[in-house]
């Protein structure tokens, strides 16, 4: 008989299930659903909004697809792990009824909230002992909602994040983790606990916190309800929840001190690895929990997050025409164009408050346009390189923080399918880029056999995990792409300016 787990990755975009072999550690059929993108509302400008049930509705679509294409028989499936979007909040009344839609990631309308509570609890209390400012995350969306929308805060039950709810779907069961509880800022990293200080200041009840678990471990089972909805046999485990950039990571076997994980997918992200719960003094990139920590051997992951990053050229893709252009084709163009796309800049902050500037309304900017010099081409180098760019402003303010980037992994998808991209995130940053078979959902999958008892060791989690590439850099490269880091950097500080 097979043993078969099952991740499930609620994005922002879409929700994606991998059905995983493990004895091959190879995913047997896998599946995203919708076809096209999951909408995201935005009833106010800065705000970003979706609805917690149309998650669940995909991922019903999805569990049906892949268990009925693999025909699944009872007793395979051993366990189910969940990654999700991470800083949403989805409210839930006593029922279990979601009382508003979620406040997802990419919203805004709570930086001065955190702003505010930085003040008040004090800048040496978050950055010690919340490593972060509390910022636009998921516990100042709560104290948003508190004082504007006190009808719905008087019917909460229980706060969870997207992936708590789709494990309540599931299971009837309302937990969260440790490491969720601190990417929503709630974690006190020196008491090793719920920050008391952070819920006293925002007004935030603790009962409405639901009972921790940790990342790996039996979750609550699958009901007989959900079965039906799912296709999932009643009493499977769910065994492995985390947020998509620590879960991510995981995927990659980043999981020790120096090792490191890229995505590029809505939003860019780099994400490495310590045992020493480390702080940006300015609070642009931000420490969580990681999956894999333990009292008795911390770890921690160091997230330095673009908003604006496969927004940006899916954008670009819709406006060049997106049913006469592919992105194959938008690559070809931007081939052309040469490194530095003859002097155009792409600004890509353009989908709500980026940490790395500090929460600053800086916007997405094409700067240096010659009507009689710049084509497509051009414009589409300009946004790849520009989003680089972003990342390479975090990744340089991570080495400040002590970190050792050498190596980093990513999986071969979204923006790293892009030959350019690539190497100019390898030459820019001057990093040895590993590219592997893999996504979030194989990854949460892995993580569910643990979870489970399916695999003993983390180590065996991977014996499946293939390198498709390694690309290093030539020094060749270096003065060029540093010549355009230097040329969008210094746009970058002019519009800082403009906008003080």
């Amino acid at each position: 008989m097979r043993k078969l787990l099952l991740g499930l990755d609620i994005g922002s975009s879409s929700v994606k299930a991998s059905l995983l072999d493990a004895d091959s550690g190879k995913a047997v059929v896998s599946k995203a659903f919708p076809e096209v993108e999951m909408p995201i509302a935005s009833p106010e400008k800065g705000w970003a909004e979706q609805d917690p049930e149309m998650w669940w509705k995909y991922v019903r679509q999805a569990s049906n697809y892949v268990l009925d294409k693999a025909e699944v028989k009872s007793g395979e499936l051993k366990g189910i792990g969940i990654a999700y979007q991470m800083h949403g909040l989805v409210l839930v009344d006593k029922d279990q009824n979601v009382l508003r839609s979620s406040i997802i990631w990419c919203d805004s309308r709570a930086v001065g909230i955190g702003e505010k509570a930085f003040k008040e609890l004090g800048e040496d209390y978050c950055l010690n002992n919340l490593l972060n400012s509390p910022g636009n995350f998921t516990a100042s969306k709560l104290r948003w909602v508190i004082e504007n929308e006190p009808e719905v805060a008087a019917k909460i039950h229980k706060m969870m994040l997207p992936g708590d709810f789709i494990a309540m779907k599931l299971t009837g069961e309302i937990l969260t983790s440790e490491t969720g509880l601190s990417e929503g800022i709630f974690w006190d990293f020196q008491k090793n606990g719920l920050s008391e200080e952070v819920l006293k200041n925002y007004k935030i009840q603790k009962s409405w916190i639901p009972e921790l678990v940790s990342s790996y471990s039996i979750q609550g089972k699958v009901t007989e309800e959900a079965s039906k909805l799912t296709g999932i046999e009643a009493g499977v485990p769910v065994s492995y929840r985390a947020g998509d950039q620590p879960n991510n990571a995981f995927s990659l076997q980043v999981l020790k001190p120096g090792e490191l994980a890229t995505t590029a997918g809505t939003s860019g992200t780099v994400y490495g690895v310590c045992d020493t719960p480390l702080h940006d003094p300015l609070s642009r990139v931000n420490t969580f929990v990681h999956v894999n920590h333990s009292k008795e051997k911390p770890s921690y992951g160091v997230l330095l997050c673009v908003n604006g990053t496969g927004i940006l050229n899916s954008w670009l893709k819709r406006v060049m025409g997106a049913s006469k252009i592919d992105y194959d084709e938008m690559n070809n163009l931007a081939s052309y164009a040469g490194i530095g796309a003859e002097g155009l800049v792409f600004i890509p902050f353009g989908n709500g408050a980026e940490r790395i500037m500090q929460n600053k309304p800086v916007g997405a900017h094409l700067l240096g346009l010659d009507l009689l010099k710049h084509d497509k081409g051009h414009v589409i180098r300009a946004a790849q390189e520009g989003i680089v760019s972003a990342l390479t402003f975090g990744f340089r303010i991570m080495k400040d923080m002590g970190l050792d980037l050498q190596t980093v992994k990513a999986g071969k998808a979204n923006m790293f399918l892009s030959p350019i991209f690539r190497k100019t995130f390898v030459h820019m940053n001057k990093v040895v880029l590993e590219l592997y078979d893999t996504d979030g959902a194989q990854g949460a999958a892995r993580g569910a056999g643990i979870g489970a008892g399916v695999f003993s060791t983390e180590q065996e989690a991977f014996e499946g995990l293939t390198l498709l590439e390694s690309i290093e850099p030539n020094e060749n490269f270096y003065e060029p792409y540093e010549e355009v880091y230097s040329h969008w950097k210094n746009h970058l500080e002019s519009i800082v300016k403009m906008n003080l």
